[in-house]
């Protein structure tokens, strides 16, 4: 398979959109928390029960067609090989946990790979939408639609005192995680981020990595996200982190232009380093191949590279992934012949950018 084939066959088609301020938030995702009423949550159910959940699932909403979403397709996580898996995970489509954990899991998903539906992860089902650029309200419109959609053919555990149930006590009430994918280089190359960081988390929000909590913030990708579901609507939650994002946003672009206007021969050379280390190298491990890509893409927003797609930091944070590279390969690779695999597909997407 061609690159050019292989790329429009993985990238998921939502991605491929340009939101408002999708040259800092590259992406919005809420996620709706549910559990069946009366039926153990998955921590403490058989694999008889979660089995049973997916075949509930599969008579009522799979391979049904949702007016906003398309067809719904539903995978199982034992039907699956491991490293199809890795490359849903890459993704943001599935956690690691639903992969490697979940005794008996599956995924729904819709055609453009914008409404994504774990079942029996640490909860029955986990509602996931995604959409490019800054949102949140959106998102939220969108998943609650779903949200409704399915109550009309199950029943949720929820009561009034508390809100919707959860296994974890953190998301119990609104059962709502609200997340932004920010590319915040500016902040981190003036090092303000170490001053805003703990803001943040004082606000009750979290900043983690690209893959979540545990995850290193690699590229200058942050993954800001609501950390108290109880005593608030969805819409003050979701109202609390825009504020918090819309003044990341304006910080970002005041450090951009920063930047541009006292060290621009410094960052022009930085770019065209890393933008030159791309084109060439033999060989590229995933931590370089994240910074310089990032580099990349601010230099594109800069003004200082007019022929590349600014789609190429979502496209290549995702294609360079030890998933994907063994999915384009068609085999399993070891960590030496990823680096290698790395530098080859970085080397041919951009010479891809040259004709177009």
């Amino acid at each position: 398979m061609s690159l050019q084939n292989f790329i429009s066959k993985a990238i998921s088609p939502w991605m491929k959109n340009e939101g408002p301020d999708s040259d800092i938030v590259l992406s919005s995702r809420v996620r709706l928390a549910r559990n069946l009423s009366n039926v153990p949550f998955p921590i403490t159910a058989s694999k008889e029960k979660l089995e049973e959940n997916i075949l509930l699932v599969k008579d009522k909403f799979a391979n049904k067609t949702h007016h906003k979403f398309g067809d719904l397709e539903l995978l199982k996580m034992e039907d699956m090989k491991q490293n199809e898996k890795r490359v849903l995970v890459e993704k943001h489509l599935i956690s690691p946990n639903l992969s490697d954990e979940s005794k008996a899991g599956a995924v729904l998903l819709s055609e453009d790979e914008s409404l994504s539906i774990m079942i029996n992860e640490e909860d029955h089902f986990r509602i996931q939408v995604l959409l490019s650029g800054f949102e949140l309200s959106k998102g939220l419109t969108y998943a609650n639609e779903i949200d409704d959609w399915m109550e009309d053919k199950v029943d949720f555990a929820f009561i009034e005192k508390r809100g919707y149930l959860t296994s974890c006590p953190t998301n119990v009430g609104t059962g709502l995680r609200a997340s932004v994918m920010m590319h915040l280089p500016a902040l981190v190359i003036t090092r303000q981020m170490n001053r805003i960081l703990p803001a943040i988390n004082q606000l009750g929000l979290v900043v983690r990595g690209i893959y979540g909590e545990g995850s290193e913030a690699l590229g200058n990708l942050f993954q800001i996200s609501n950390q108290m579901t109880l005593g608030k609507s969805e819409e003050d939650i979701v109202d609390d982190l825009r504020s918090v994002v819309s003044q990341l946003i304006q910080q970002e672009r005041a450090a951009r232009e920063t930047l541009l206007h006292q060290s621009k021969i410094q960052m022009e050379d930085r770019v065209y380093r890393s933008f030159g280390i791309l084109s060439y190298s033999r060989t590229m491990e995933s931590k370089e191949a994240t910074q310089r890509l990032s580099d990349v893409r601010l230099g594109i927003d800069l003004g200082f590279i007019n022929d590349v797609s600014g789609n190429i930091l979502n496209e290549l944070m995702i294609l360079t992934q030890p998933g994907f590279l063994q999915q384009y390969a068609g085999e399993i690779l070891s960590p030496e012949q990823r680096d290698q695999r790395r530098a080859t597909l970085i080397r041919e997407r951009l010479k891809l950018e040259e004709t177009d």
